[in-house]
């Protein structure tokens, strides 16, 4: 079908369940720094589409992002597939290497551990929702599986191939207000296109492009296509595509592609899905026989983040108080390495020399740097512990440092 253009229409579309107390559509409409930091840290791969477009009946832009804010699907189970294509070697192998960073008690069966793993290569989920107090997401190998499983105050983590269990209690921020805000329910489900999409429909403004790209098949079920496309000059982002489903508003699949071309970065979604509340065993976990546990205390880490969506889980914890330079697709987070005379390529180790081989020299106003890339994110360490970062180009990093001095 020929492309539905955007528009300023308001309203819902005709297939839509409104209902009271659901998100507000204003709240969702386009990533900036957020998508770059999403895909800089993980990424899930393509739904098979099936052939033939479905002829469904048309929508506005603006109707389609009321349709994805009204959704209230709680559950659901499918398959996932996963895929993150940075430019980067497999970041499993350097697991060891990365330090203490990544580990919290030293178990094979922390998430923090084990699904570092979903930031290169291709991977199989399994996800399931009744809810908002019972998800479950699995991550299939050849010859094991690894599962985060949160059954009401439990969160539970196990690595078949260790034979080791990790146990912490979820965490809430309280249970008033209605539990079909997507607010509430963001917190605690497993990754899905549905997780990304919140993430790059949270703010719009002139920077944007927001359009309908006819519709398509996913998963077996007929989708409306909303792409999304940065105005700026200076990003690295090509566009965003989110597949939404047309009977239920869900998000089913998300594609971030660089504008730089090739495979998408980022590419999450559904092969199969279903929306039948999926069996109560699948919540089920007792500790294997023989199985090592290890026990994480209530509040030390957060038992919510093992919980919460995986680009959350793995976003790098210094951005959250980072001060941000420009607006829209060309924000560049800056923040302090506290590595001042340091050198990164000079660090010693096997992290040491993998930054090393990435690092591209540069110098301005603001001094000497070196830029550490990948085909989406971008960033500027400057010799005295500055670091800019962003979905944008080296040379936009380089303006950026030297205004800011």
């Amino acid at each position: 079908m020929a492309p539905y253009e955007s528009d300023h229409a308001t309203g819902t579309g005709p297939d839509e369940d409104p209902r009271t107390g659901r998100r507000k559509a204003a709240r969702y409409v386009v990533p900036v720094a957020v998508v770059g930091v999403a895909a800089a840290t993980i990424g899930l791969v393509p739904a098979l589409a099936a052939s033939g477009d479905p002829d469904l009946p048309k929508i506005s832009a603006q109707q389609l992002i009321e349709k994805i804010a009204k959704s209230d699907v709680q559950r659901m189970s499918g398959t996932v597939k996963v895929s993150t294509d940075l430019g980067l070697p497999d970041l499993g192998s350097l697991q060891g290497a990365m330090g203490s960073g990544q580990e919290s008690d030293g178990s094979s069966a922390d998430p923090r551990t084990k699904l570092t793993e979903l930031t290169s290569g291709t991977h199989t989920l399994r996800v399931a929702a009744d809810g908002p107090e019972k998800q479950k997401v699995s991550l299939l190998e050849r010859d094991a599986e690894y599962s985060l499983i949160h059954d009401s105050k439990d969160v539970w983590g196990y690595d078949s191939a260790s034979n080791e269990v990790f146990h912490t209690t979820a965490q809430h921020s309280g249970d008033k207000g209605d539990k079909g805000d997507r607010g509430d329910r963001g917190e605690h489900r497993p990754a899905t296109p549905d997780d990304f999409a919140e993430e790059a429909l949270k703010s719009v403004d002139g920077t944007t492009s927001v359009t309908v790209d006819g519709t398509t098949r996913i998963a077996g079920r007929d989708a409306y296509q909303l792409v999304i496309k940065p105005r700026q000059a200076g990003s690295t982002v090509r566009d965003v595509t989110i597949g939404v489903d047309a009977r239920t508003g869900l998000p089913l699949k998300f594609t971030l592609a660089p504008k730089s071309g090739g495979a998408p970065v980022l590419d999450v979604g559904f092969t199969k899905v279903s929306f039948a509340a999926p069996p109560a065993s699948t919540f089920d976990f007792r500790p294997p026989k023989g199985a090592k546990v290890t026990e994480a205390k209530p509040g030390e880490d957060g038992g919510r983040e093992h919980v919460a969506g995986l680009g959350e889980e793995f976003a790098p914890g210094g951005l959250s108080g980072a001060d941000t330079i420009g607006e829209g697709w060309t924000t560049i987070a800056k923040f302090d390495a506290g590595a001042k005379g340091e050198k990164p390529s000079g660090q010693g180790g096997a992290m040491g020399g993998f930054l090393g081989s990435l690092g591209d020299p540069v110098s301005g106003g603001f001094g000497k740097g070196t830029v550490f890339s990948t085909r989406l994110v971008n960033a500027l360490i400057t010799d005295d512990g500055t670091v800019y970062a962003g979905a944008v180009t080296k040379d936009a990093l380089v303006k950026a440092a030297d205004a800011d001095k």
